[in-house]
């Protein structure tokens, strides 16, 4: 292995001077650099940077668990942390928890394995209990993004009640009274948290919650579409349906066009989670866009500030999403 040293004698100057020019601790003239830079690409010198961070008590990596990778809003989330961290100078590790509460403890002991400075977790069903107290422990610095839980740390995530009220609420000022719902995975705040909103739309208005017309699409595709499919095959009198989350919408829709049914004409339809496409869609879809970018911007800057060392009172973030008013829903003017 090429060392600090070879540099060194290739470029006929001192070790520390190869130092001051890798970390820029030193000014050092400009012929100098040039020999100094030129050995390290024919040497092929790497720093060592696991051993600097043992050394300095950082590593400037930051680990994040999250579920289904493949999910568009969840790659986004991701993309938008990671260039946060990027510009900051910060690598970040990413873990695919599958939302199982065992997969997102091999996670995340790995990454606390790998001294991350920091961990941000949307997380897992059951992580609570389990998995969010041992990092806790560790006294990594923690973020939870998404997703909230009744744990001491900063949070940031969606705004959920409200905006899917407001989903439910167009739907009902529109006159539907049998309003489905598909909800998400059973276990996670934002589940509850939009269902809730659904319940307080219809409270708003007199209205009881009717069992029969509350889907559990587990925020998969196909189990929405199965589920869904099911519901309008044994219930012809519901008229609309609101989806809590962008891969259940692609299901709820291909269960209502395999029927042979149109929307909005037969089934009026609003979603949770905005698509890049979801205008291109006949009809265009209605839907309460999430606000990505600050979601992920802003869950690394509060991991930041606790990794730098400061106290401030713990925080919790909702974002507001945006209303893209569209034609899913029955109305025949769009407007945003």
């Amino acid at each position: 292995m090429t060392t600090m040293g070879d540099v060194a004698r290739l470029a006929g100057v001192s070790a520390s001077t190869v130092s001051h020019v890798l970390n820029g601790t030193r000014k050092v003239d400009a012929a100098t650099r040039q020999r100094v830079e030129a050995a390290i690409v024919e040497t092929g010198y790497r720093r060592n940077v696991a051993a600097r961070a043992l050394a300095g008590g950082r590593t400037h990596t930051v680990g994040l668990s999250i579920s289904a990778l493949t999910n568009p809003y969840f790659g986004n989330l991701v993309h938008a942390v990671e260039r946060a961290l990027s510009d900051a100078g910060y690598v970040l590790i990413v873990g695919d928890s599958h939302d199982e509460v065992e997969s997102e403890r091999r996670v995340t002991d790995s990454l606390l394995d790998r001294q991350v400075d920091g961990m941000i977790v949307a997380p897992a069903p059951g992580s609570e209990a389990v998995n969010l107290p041992a990092i806790a422990r560790s006294r990594t610095p923690l973020v939870l993004i998404d997703r909230s839980a009744d744990l001491d740390c900063d949070q940031v995530g969606p705004e959920n009640v409200a905006s899917a009220r407001m989903l439910t609420g167009h739907l009902l000022d529109l006159g539907h009274r049998r309003i489905a719902v598909v909800r998400g995975i059973a276990g996670i705040s934002s589940t509850r948290e939009r269902f809730d909103g659904y319940v307080a739309a219809l409270a708003d208005r007199g209205l009881a919650v009717d069992r029969a017309l509350i889907v559990d699409g587990e925020s998969n595709t196909d189990v929405a579409e199965r589920e869904v499919r099911a519901l309008l095959a044994r219930d012809d009198r519901l008229t609309a349906l609101v989806s809590m989350n962008n891969a259940m919408t692609i299901g709820a829709l291909k269960a209502v066009t395999g029927l042979g049914l149109s929307i909005p004409g037969d089934v009026a339809f609003a979603c949770y989670d905005d698509f890049e496409w979801a205008d291109s869609f006949e009809p265009k879809l209605t839907a309460a866009a999430q606000d990505v970018t600050t979601i992920g911007a802003t869950a690394a800057a509060l991991l930041l500030r606790r990794i730098a060392g400061h106290d401030d009172p713990l925080q919790r973030i909702h974002v507001p999403t945006a209303f893209h008013h569209r034609n899913s829903c029955g109305c025949t003017v769009a407007r945003s």
